[in-house]
């Protein structure tokens, strides 16, 4: 499987929602020069011959898995691991804050006797 960077990555992903050049570069930071030379870099990683094939390549390697990627929160961080990759900086602090916020929780139910309120699913 290519490994892309994390900024080709954020580019393929805009590119597989329909954005443009224009979009990912306001995205990214960057001029549309510089966005379009990305996508160069990603479809010749991928061994694409245009930017949708590249998406569609992406989605078959498993580097695109087609659902809307979340980060900065615990499902974010644990769409890292599940990946097995190094969660990103905003993963990594919506993790903490997530179990800042569960050890708050379990800390005020012993103080009330009342259990936290957890999500099954």
């Amino acid at each position: 499987m290519p490994s892309l960077t994390d900024r080709e990555l954020k580019l393929l992903t805009l590119m597989a929602g329909g954005g443009t050049y224009d979009v990912a570069a306001r995205e990214l930071g960057c001029s549309n020069r510089t966005a379009s030379w990305i996508g160069q870099q990603i479809m010749r990683k991928l061994g694409a011959q245009s930017i949708a094939h590249a998406v569609l390549l992406g989605c078959q390697a498993g580097i695109l898995d087609g659902r809307p990627q979340r980060h900065g929160d615990h499902a974010g961080f644990a769409a890292h691991q599940y990946r097995d990759e190094e969660p990103c900086d905003d993963c990594w602090e919506g993790e903490r804050t997530y179990r800042r916020d569960l050890r708050a929780a379990r800390k005020a139910a012993k103080v009330t006797g009342i259990a936290p309120k957890t999500r099954t699913s």
